[in-house]
């Protein structure tokens, strides 16, 4: 595949109880599919992989898979700290039949450049399918550099990065890398319409489970090349935005999917819920999209 357009990265739906809610993942894949989405994203950041057991993640990988029918490609979040924990997670999910592989950075223990670059050449090495490197140095306490993006882009089952650094600068450095064979995502939401001016690829986008018509208008505004009304979608984001200071992620984009677009359940703990002032708040800050 070639990674191109608008690919939520999906929230995991949990019942009340806090397990995995599988006929909730099939609902939100639905409405995802039914706005026009370009593909599908789940077990990222957004989606609490590190909550997720391995049984769990196949669980969710597969119903993925099954319910996307082929309509629209799948990538799988594989990423772990160890090189071969992430090899042996590909290989699961490619016989599931997944179409891409979203590797985040290794985290917690922060690698040196010579050792990511190794990690990911090992990996892309192993894979019989493409590769998205996912850079989030906020959470992982690492980024991907400028010249591992370089030496890595070369690489054949490498095909692009998901930057959600929110470094514009470092994003449009990366694009001296961008071809047909090695795409530039927007992976914070607030850069989806820069990303598309600068020359980039499209945009994971976590905001889509909330408002996935407002992101598709991003996307087939600037390709109708109506920038005015692509850019006007883009703002009309920053109150969605902006509201996630609100709560420990993901919990205040599950509210605001429950609230906008369709019933996600909780996170896990120990992330809590909005209580119930922080959530009047947020209803009024949603109003706008409604």
């Amino acid at each position: 595949m070639r990674f191109r357009g608008v690919i939520p990265a999906l929230v995991t739906p949990f019942t009340a109880d806090q397990q995995v809610d599988l006929p909730g993942l099939r609902k939100l894949i639905e409405n995802l599919i039914e706005a026009g989405v370009h593909g599908l994203f789940v077990l990222g950041t957004n989606g609490e992989f590190f909550t997720l057991s391995e049984a769990e993640k196949l669980q969710i990988a597969e119903t993925t898979v099954q319910a996307a029918r082929g309509r629209v490609p799948v990538v799988i979040g594989t990423g772990a700290f160890a090189t071969r924990e992430v090899i042996e997670m590909n290989k699961k999910v490619t016989d599931l039949g997944a179409d891409a592989l979203s590797v985040i950075t290794p985290y917690f223990n922060a690698v040196s450049q010579v050792e990511l670059t190794k990690h990911y050449e090992a990996i892309a090495d192993a894979s019989r399918l493409p590769l998205m490197m996912y850079n989030i140095p906020a959470k992982t306490g690492m980024s991907i550099g400028i010249g591992a993006v370089a030496a890595l882009h070369q690489h054949p089952m490498i095909k692009g990065i998901k930057d959600s650094a929110g470094n514009f600068d470092a994003l449009v450095q990366m694009m001296k890398y961008r071809s047909d064979d090695f795409a530039v995502f927007a992976g914070t939401d607030s850069l989806i319409y820069w990303n598309l001016l600068a020359g980039g690829d499209g945009a994971i986008a976590a905001t889509a489970n909330a408002v996935p018509h407002l992101v598709m208008q991003i996307w087939n505004s600037f390709q109708a090349n109506d920038h005015a009304a692509a850019r006007q979608a883009q703002e009309a984001l920053r109150p969605l935005r902006d509201a996630f200071a609100m709560g420990t992620m993901p919990s205040v984009l599950k509210a605001a999917t429950q609230l906008l677009n369709v019933p996600v359940g909780p996170c896990r703990a120990p992330v809590q819920p909005l209580d119930a002032a922080a959530l009047q708040k947020l209803e009024a800050l949603l109003a706008v999209y409604r």
